[in-house]
């Protein structure tokens, strides 16, 4: 048995078998989605809160 049968080669390149880009895209999506926190109200659009009679 010579060195190379005993010893495995690296792959060139990652293999992601079963898994379509589109289904790697959408969970890359996901994840953002999820990871990414809610942006805040812009204070120009804010209205300050008008009271009103309540109702009788």
């Amino acid at each position: 048995m010579s060195a190379t049968e005993s010893t495995p080669q690296p792959r060139p390149y990652a293999v992601a078998a079963g898994v379509s880009m589109r289904d790697l895209l959408a969970s890359c999506a996901a994840a953002k989605a999820i990871s990414t926190p809610p942006r805040l109200p812009d204070p120009e659009t804010l209205q300050p809160r008008v009271e009103r009679p309540k109702a009788a």
